[in-house]
């Protein structure tokens, strides 16, 4: 693949770099302090195409591609990583529904969901599976033409602000193979949500349990056939593992300009902290990790996007390896500004905090070393 990007993904990067700028920077302080998502914003950053990202046209969607993906949650995690962080999981769930779903569920449901008229989450784990996530125990009994759905989702983004929800549930069997995904609306009645969970970072976001007790939904709200919910979930989190990446880059990429802005302005012993060989060496080494990290998620993701056969080993690669540099620059920025990156007036705290996650979400860093050994000794 070329290194470089094109044009038309030059103007989609800076568009979102002035969106980020602009709209999301100047008030991610704000929206943690006040522990929300500011439906405003989203909206505005679907009116830039970026509800549906890689969702098709007819329904409302970009259809971009992945790597355009990258570009954009890279730059929109630079102004605040909780607002980009969230439409990524919108977006995942968006293309479930447009890649699984029936002409007439894509036609429902998409061109509200393009626009963010409607918001969607994505509800896999559960208090009892995390990593295990085949041994998910919510049901869906068959009762005629409807499904009854009863259990417990666990660390669902957008719970309780999201209107529907992509739920992966056990139809039949052990296993993945007894596994299927339904579309369920916020008002369905049996669906509660959990107390909003109290977390170390992506504090504008709301998190919590999702519960289900006897909700009646529809078959005509189940995405493709019984059994194929397990094989949707995970296409769909080789994307998400992309995105989430790309949010780390953009957020160590923050942090990496803040360091440098500040190791020139801060003096100590007589000079300013770049004066010192050792900081410029800290920096050099944080710019080099960050680089090759965005060269190799853009190789992934033109994998992903080419459907190539090893695509999924390169998402996990991609993931793993991209958000454990991007964590470790951004705590070396903070050790850059010493006491004063302690402090939330920097936000390079902030930084820190929001991307530690990204190490544990869309499959733990651990099991993307599964997936990777996996996928070796298949011979991918």
């Amino acid at each position: 693949m070329a290194f470089d990007i094109t044009e038309d993904q030059t103007l989609i990067l800076q568009t979102a770099r002035r969106f980020a700028q602009d709209k999301l920077a100047p008030h991610a302080m704000a929206w943690e302090e006040a522990g929300t998502l500011d439906k405003s914003i989203l909206k505005a950053m679907a009116g830039l195409g970026f509800a549906g990202i890689y969702v098709s046209e007819d329904v409302g969607g970009s259809g971009l591609t992945r790597l355009d993906a990258t570009l954009i949650f890279e730059e929109l995690s630079r102004g605040d990583i909780s607002h980009a962080a969230f439409l990524s999981i919108h977006n995942m769930a968006s293309w479930m529904i447009d890649s699984f779903g029936t002409l007439a569920q894509r036609q429902k449901f998409l061109p509200a969901l393009t626009c963010m008229d409607l918001v969607a989450s994505y509800c896999l784990t559960e208090p009892d599976s995390g990593s295990d996530a085949a041994s998910l125990s919510t049901t869906a009994r068959l009762d005629g033409d409807v499904y009854v759905v009863n259990g417990t989702k666990a660390f669902i983004s957008g719970a309780g602000f999201s209107d529907l929800y992509v739920v992966m549930v056990r139809t039949g069997q052990a296993g993945p193979q007894g596994i299927s995904t339904l579309i369920i609306p916020k008002d369905t009645p049996g669906l509660s949500f959990g107390k909003a969970e109290k977390k170390m970072g992506w504090q504008a976001q709301p998190t919590a349990q999702v519960m289900f007790e006897d909700c009646r939904i529809p078959v005509t709200n189940r995405l493709g056939e019984e059994g194929h919910g397990f094989r949707f979930a995970m296409l769909g989190l080789d994307g998400g593992r992309l995105n989430i990446a790309a949010c780390s880059l953009g957020g160590a990429g923050e942090a990496l300009d803040r360091a440098m802005a500040y190791a020139k302005d801060r003096k100590q012993f007589g000079k300013s902290l770049w004066d010192f060989q050792a900081t410029q060496f800290k920096l050099a080494d944080m710019a080099t990790e960050l680089e090759v990290a965005r060269v190799f998620l853009r190789y992934s993701a033109a994998a992903l996007d080419a459907k190539s056969s090893n695509a999924t080993k390169l998402c996990a690669m991609a993931k793993r390896f991209v958000t454990d540099v991007g964590f470790n620059v951004a705590n070396q920025a903070l050790q850059i500004h010493g006491g004063y990156g302690y402090l939330k007036d920097y936000e390079i705290e902030r930084i820190v905090r929001d991307l530690r996650v990204h190490q544990i979400l869309e499959g733990t860093n651990e099991i993307m070393r599964v997936i990777i050994a996996r996928e070796l000794d298949r011979g991918t």
